[in-house]
């Protein structure tokens, strides 16, 4: 139940995981540049290298196996290899946006250095959920319980971006996506993300009062009804949401409201006035109130920007 409530808000958030760069190389490298997506992820395929950001007071050795999810950062650089003073600068791979070709510098896989670079396209909304629901570097390493999926997964990316076989472009996008998800899976099994939607998801107390509210959004749901779901105390369950979902429970409610609204203005031909009954509003006026307060523009606007229609 936990996956398919995570399944639906990645469906709404639009999350896309994408390889944005990979290379394969013999001695000494390095590779640095501005972080443009929300999260962004550094795959240690073979060998080891040492990453900083900014956030980070020193940097983190990855070595082969281990993923870097960074949240939220500005730039990266990373650096690796071997070799010596005496043996000249290190080679400098500058990223290419949406270069997934993996680049040889003439190297031997078994031996070399190998990282692939991805990145996680979101919606505004998604970027503001997944962004404070994931600490600004989250690490999975090779040992954790969680990794021989995660390998399975990383090799099958590596085989599409290096056999340049037919179709390699969309099976590259498609496992990248799942390489998003297993990165996620094993970080929540070895770590407590900070409070928000990912945390909240996972809080198998909290799970019950969390089903009924993504099951029927439109209902009018009070903290009584959802405690007793949850078998807790009004008070005890309000305090838990919070420390868990970072808000409390009804402004949870109304922010899932706010993203199922944005999917049907988007994807749907649904009346607003129809789209607001749905959702629970007691009129086109109070929706398009509260749209307007959570997303910026009034709810037709907001539909006729996304569908490039003029106004």
């Amino acid at each position: 139940m936990v996956i398919d409530h995570l399944s639906e808000v990645f469906d709404l958030v639009e999350v896309r995981g994408q390889l944005s760069g990979a290379f394969a190389v013999r001695g000494r490298w390095v590779t640095q540049g501005a972080v443009r997506s929300p999260l962004k992820l550094t795959v240690m395929v073979r060998g080891r290298c040492r990453l900083s950001t900014d956030g980070l007071d020193e940097p983190v050795a990855l070595e082969s196996g281990d993923v870097a999810v960074l949240t939220g950062r500005s730039w990266l650089r990373a650096e690796g290899g071997t070799g010596g003073i005496g043996d000249g600068p290190p080679v400098e791979f500058t990223p290419e946006p949406d270069e997934y070709a993996l680049r040889v510098n003439g190297g031997d896989f078994a031996v070399d250095d190998v990282v692939l670079g991805g990145r996680v396209d979101l919606n505004p909304a998604g970027a503001a959920l997944l962004t404070q629901s994931l600490p600004p570097v989250a690490l999975v390493r090779a040992s954790d319980a969680a990794a021989p999926t995660l390998r399975a997964c990383v090799d099958r990316l590596v085989e599409e971006v290096t056999d340049d076989r037919p179709g390699a472009a969309f099976a590259v996008r498609q496992h990248a996506q799942l390489l998003l998800l297993e990165v996620l899976r094993a970080y929540l099994d070895r770590a407590e993300p900070p409070p928000g939607w990912l945390r909240a998801l996972t809080d198998d107390r909290l799970r019950p009062a969390l089903t009924l509210m993504h099951g029927d959004p439109g209902r009018p749901w009070g903290l009584a009804e959802l405690a007793r779901a949850a078998a807790m105390s009004r008070t005890s369950f309000a305090v838990r949401f919070r420390a868990a979902a970072g808000v409390p429970p009804l402004t949870y409610l109304n922010t899932w409201r706010m993203l199922l609204a944005r999917r049907a203005l988007r994807d749907d031909d649904v009346r607003i006035g129809a789209l607001a009954a749905q959702l629970g509003y007691t009129s086109e006026s109070a929706f398009s109130t509260a749209f307007k307060r959570e997303v910026g523009e009034a709810p037709l606007r907001y539909r006729q920007r996304l569908r490039g229609v003029s106004s």
